[in-house]
């Protein structure tokens, strides 16, 4: 069995299948970019469109029109800098952080839910795998070329 196929072909039907979860929930379906960037500004308390462009390793013009579409709707406040007019600072909108939450909470059940239906020795391997898990994302993403147009 080869470790790299075998994950490969198991990370999309997860992410799906957790996603599934938030539509049985009754909560809007908001493409993972979006959350990818509602994330960073709720876990930075707000950053600048270039600052967050670093932090997701995505093009500046990604995120100008991520924004525009999460302002539309209500998820992205842009506050002008003070010091300089060219300058706006995004923040999660309340609305944005509560989503995120209930987000979480539904996959968080959920995932305890079918985690507890595991054999115990299953449980124990997927929670010995967290760290490798997170090494293996820190790999993925010093490895990743940049997207045209970023800055570093």
């Amino acid at each position: 069995m080869d470790t790299a196929s075998e994950f490969g072909r198991l990370i999309g039907p997860l992410r799906r299948a957790v996603l599934r979860t938030r539509r049985m929930e009754g909560l809007p379906d908001l493409p993972e970019a979006q959350i990818e960037l509602l994330r960073t500004l709720a876990e930075t308390d707000g950053a600048t469109p270039r600052e967050a462009a670093a932090r997701l390793r995505i093009a500046p013009s990604t995120v100008s029109n991520l924004v525009r579409a999460m302002t539309a709707a209500g998820l992205v406040e842009r506050t002008p800098s003070t010091t300089d007019l060219r300058t706006v600072r995004l923040t999660a909108s309340p609305k944005a952080l509560d989503m995120l939450d209930r987000y979480d909470r539904t996959s968080t059940t959920s995932l305890r839910h079918a985690l507890d239906g595991l054999a115990p020795q299953s449980r124990e391997a997927l929670r010995l795998a967290i760290p490798a898990l997170a090494e293996l994302l820190t790999a993925l993403e010093a490895q990743a070329p940049e997207e045209p147009g970023q800055v570093r």
